[in-house]
């Protein structure tokens, strides 16, 4: 009959593996350490590890203060806030802004432009009554309709208990 052939499986040693490929790494990751030792002297050069290390070292006092400023109603307030204002913003298309920002400084622009004559009664109507005047006042319009509604609404309901 056939003996069966003893298995014996040395012990694993994980610190000698470690220790194996950290004497391995320099040979095998030489640039990037290179290119993490420029970083590490650049930060340096830069005060930016100093900066790290104060800011670890007075890590519990600089957390306390921001938590006792985050405590106030006005903190509070303008955390939410800028919540609201985030989904605001997140809720208009982008290319709506871009429309109304590149208007601002053509505005502006011909706003202070010396003109030859000066700004009369009936030339400033004759601009009014132009397509783009009235598209400008139709979209002032549904604004001040919007906000209004908003304003009654929020009106009621601060007056009902």
């Amino acid at each position: 009959m056939a003996q069966p052939i003893p298995l014996e499986i040395p012990p694993r040693n994980p610190r000698a593996e470690l220790q194996s490929r950290l004497q391995q790494a320099p040979e095998e990751h030489a640039e990037a350490v290179l290119a993490a030792y420029e970083v590490l002297q650049e930060l340096h050069n830069r005060g930016v590890l100093e900066i790290m290390r104060g800011a670890l070292a007075a890590s519990d006092e600089i957390l306390e203060t921001v938590v006792d400023n985050a405590r106030t109603p006005e903190a509070i307030r303008a955390i939410r806030n800028l919540l609201f204002w985030r989904q605001i913003l997140g809720s208009i298309e982008p290319e709506w802004f871009k429309g109304l920002f590149q208007a601002i400084p053509e505005g502006i622009a011909q706003a202070t432009a010396e003109r030859e004559q000066p700004v009369s009664f009936f030339g400033l109507l004759r601009r009014l009554s132009s397509k783009d005047s009235f598209r400008g006042l139709a979209a002032a319009i549904d604004f001040l309709q919007a906000f209004g509604r908003h304003l009654h609404s929020l009106e009621s309901s601060n007056s009902q208990p």
